[in-house]
């Protein structure tokens, strides 16, 4: 009898090939409003928790994205902005990135819910699924309202944040996650603008390649139209100072004018590679002032409280 032994080759990727699969540039904006979630939260919680609840957070945004990578390699190898990845580019492989992100995935809503409670770790794993399976397996691929409904995965970090401290959810997160998912669509299809080329060679139905320049610089217009009041309904509901007030009217005035921007561009896509840059700049802003404003809000307090008989 002869035995057969079957030889298994050694993985080429590196540590910075696996990190490449976490998105750790999305992962970091989805760190930065869960943390944001966590601090405006009513009550008190122990910083080892929230610490906690933050790594599960990103751990599962760095699963879903893994997921992601999998589940599109053959088109990440036909778009140039995305054919350096580690799949298309041969150093991980479909399994390996699947074993990645599914054990990651399953580790950090467990952690979660271990650890700090149940609603929470329910909402990251929702927000895993909804993003791997209704998102990148379904809405990418089918439909160019893909951003519009795959924007809901992304716009859930304040909720999930929120629900770590609270184990519940309120409308003060909920107005953060519309704020997240208005601002999705104009913020992706600047981008999709003037990388219309690359989403029709790799067959994804973004607007512009399904509906032309035209209508999708109409849609920028008026999804811009509806996020900039939205941005500032934190404070005019009294859940946010003046400092957020300002910060959010005039963000929000800057991302009108460059969406008219977009919505008059005809021959270059300048306009709309400002509006991708700063539409980032846009939502680090609101969050980051209302982080501020909490923050400061607090410090306040306690000094009135000191100097108070």
């Amino acid at each position: 009898m002869s035995v057969t032994v079957a030889r298994v080759e050694p993985s080429i990727a590196g540590v910075g090939d696996y990190i490449a699969l976490l998105k750790p540039r999305v992962m970091s904006l989805v760190v930065f409003t869960a943390l944001v979630g966590i601090v405006i939260a009513p009550g008190h919680v122990h910083p080892v928790i929230a610490f906690t609840a933050l790594m599960c957070i990103a751990v599962g945004a760095g699963a879903a994205g893994a997921l992601n990578m999998w589940y599109d390699a053959d088109i990440d190898a036909r778009m140039a902005r995305t054919a350096g990845r580690p799949i298309p580019q041969g150093r991980v492989t479909p399994g390996e990135a699947l074993g990645f992100g599914g054990t990651l995935a399953v580790f950090s809503t467990v952690t979660l819910g271990l650890l700090v409670n149940w609603m929470a770790a329910a909402l990251l794993a929702f927000t895993i699924l909804f993003y791997v399976v209704i998102y990148t397996m379904w809405l990418k691929r089918w439909t160019p309202q893909n951003i519009v409904i795959g924007g809901a995965a992304g716009a859930l970090p304040p909720i999930i944040g929120w629900a770590a401290v609270t184990g519940s959810v309120a409308i003060e997160p909920v107005l953060l996650f519309l704020i997240i998912f208005f601002w999705t669509p104009p913020h992706f299809w600047a981008l999709s603008l003037y990388r219309a080329e690359d989403y029709a060679r790799a067959g994804v139905p973004m607007l512009p390649v399904v509906a032309g320049e035209t209508a999708t610089r109409r849609q920028i217009v008026i999804y811009t139209l509806i996020l900039a009041p939205l941005g500032v309904t934190p404070w005019l509901l009294g859940y946010a100072g003046p400092l957020y007030g300002i910060a959010a009217l005039a963000a929000g005035a800057a991302m009108i004018a460059l969406a008219l921007r977009v919505w008059s561009e005809t021959e270059s896509h300048a306009a709309s590679k400002q509006m991708f840059a700063f539409s980032i700049l846009y939502l680090f802003l609101l969050f980051a002032v209302l982080l501020v404003d909490r923050v400061s809000g607090g410090l306040i307090a306690q000094a009135i409280a000191h100097v108070a008989p």
